[in-house]
């Protein structure tokens, strides 16, 4: 039987706390088929209106323990006094299916990911100043002033590895980084050495290339 699937593609988004990235994701899940968004699993505490198993998973620090000696996460880091991580079932499903993975996280673990899996797409956000970025925290309402201010003395330090990644995309019109996000998608999708010996299979069935 010929196979005609290629490997999902995993598409990573990471930026600083209050950048848009989940709001992104959002649109990115509504937009797009054949793509699924990749739970992590936490130590910290719910925010109000995030529901265990479609935000995050929260486990206890010696449940994620347990499971980081059970090597069940592709990758993992410590952010903000909290853990963080991604389980490797995931990309099992994404090579086997087809189904490309989003996923949401720091650039810790992106530096991890992109150790590993070379052809991941890379996206790093950005609000379009460092003040918005301030406003943004302090709107969501969500973290006390000696969290925000921690979160933001980290903006920096994650800043440098910018470099890293594929693209870099500023979030000062949310409708216009959707598209952008949406773009790039896309493109992944229809890269040659993605797709090139799957587009032969259909004509050509098993026959070797010239």
């Amino acid at each position: 039987m010929i196979n005609n699937v290629r490997e999902g593609i995993i598409f990573v988004l990471s930026g600083p706390s209050g950048g848009g990235k989940t709001t992104l994701a959002q649109r990115a899940l509504e937009r797009h088929s054949n793509l699924s968004f990749s739970v992590s699993y936490t130590t910290r505490i719910p925010r109000e209106g995030e529901v265990d198993g479609k935000d995050y998973r929260f486990v206890s620090e010696t449940e994620f323990g347990r499971m980081v000696k059970d090597n069940y996460f592709v990758e993992y880091a410590k952010v903000h006094n909290n853990y963080y991580g991604t389980p490797l079932e995931q990309f099992g499903m994404a090579k086997s299916t087809g189904i490309d993975l989003l996923l949401d996280i720091d650039v810790q673990g992106a530096r991890q990911i992109r150790k590993n899996y070379s052809l991941a797409v890379l996206c790093f956000i950005l609000p379009s100043s460092f003040e918005i970025l301030r406003e943004r925290l302090v709107e969501r309402g969500s973290d006390n002033d000696a969290e925000i201010n921690r979160r933001l003395s980290k903006v920096r330090q994650e800043m440098r590895d910018v470099h890293k990644y594929d693209y870099i995309i500023v979030n000062d019109d949310l409708d216009k980084t959707a598209d952008t996000l949406s773009s790039i998608i896309v493109s992944a999708r229809c890269e040659a050495n993605r797709v090139s010996d799957i587009v032969w299979r259909k004509f050509f069935g098993e026959a070797s290339k010239p």
